[in-house]
């Protein structure tokens, strides 16, 4: 009897996805407990859950964009760009964080033309703006800003916030690409930026390609995520 060859990199995949759906059980439950802690008056458990709710939305995203770098590698993701309202698509990303967001008190402000329309993948700009959200909301004191603005051409998205900014190193080198390695030191393995990068480079228009980069400043003199799409 012969046993069918598995494919390491598939069995990674069926794994990851299998953890997703396990993650997002954990989630709920933890928000429920946290709503009933909230409710009864427990502020210590509330905040101590608050940060093990906001690392568990990580997580999720974390195994999210994994999934969807494992179909760009394999070449099977169904790229579907086509023109849409990009208010709609923040509001979206917006709502699937707003637990996180209302638990660690964070207000978000939106500067958006109502009448902004683009062309994006809807599923994969969601999953980059949620990225630069859970990155905002683990740096900001209390606030973010998410802006959206036709330049030059481009479709410019900033997610910022009122924290202390990104490091001068990452700054130095661009913070963004595939080979910036591991720091074991904080344990970041710069998956989120190698996502949201391979997201905006696969939109694509007249020979140009979309970019991410990070800097310092915006209206809140803190850390600026920018995706631009032609």
């Amino acid at each position: 009897m012969s046993m069918e060859k598995i494919s390491f990199t598939d069995l990674m995949a069926s794994s990851i996805h299998d953890m997703k759906n396990s993650v997002n059980v954990q989630v709920n439950a933890l928000e429920q407990i946290a709503h009933d802690a909230q409710t009864r008056g427990d502020q210590e458990a509330f905040d101590k859950l608050v940060v093990v709710i906001a690392q568990a939305h990580r997580v999720n995203a974390n195994l999210i964009q994994l999934l969807s770098l494992y179909k760009f590698g394999k070449s099977t993701y169904p790229l579907d760009i086509r023109e849409q309202s990009v208010a709609e698509l923040i509001a979206e990303a917006v709502l699937q964080q707003r637990a996180v967001l209302d638990f660690k008190g964070i207000s978000v402000e939106v500067d958006c033309p109502p009448n902004c329309d683009w062309y994006f993948d809807h599923d994969l700009m969601t999953g980059v703006l949620l990225n630069a959200l859970n990155n905002a909301c683990s740096y900001t004191h209390d606030k973010i800003r998410i802006a959206a603005q036709v330049q030059e051409g481009a479709l410019v998205l900033r997610v910022e916030d009122n924290g202390c900014g990104y490091p001068a190193h990452m700054l130095e080198r661009g913070g963004v690409g595939a080979d910036r390695g591991v720091n074991f030191f904080s344990g970041s393995t710069g998956l989120g930026f190698y996502f949201s990068a391979q997201v905006a480079q696969l939109h694509q228009n007249n020979g140009r390609s979309g970019t991410l980069s990070i800097d310092n400043g915006g209206a809140f003199g803190g850390g600026c995520f920018v995706v631009t799409l032609p």
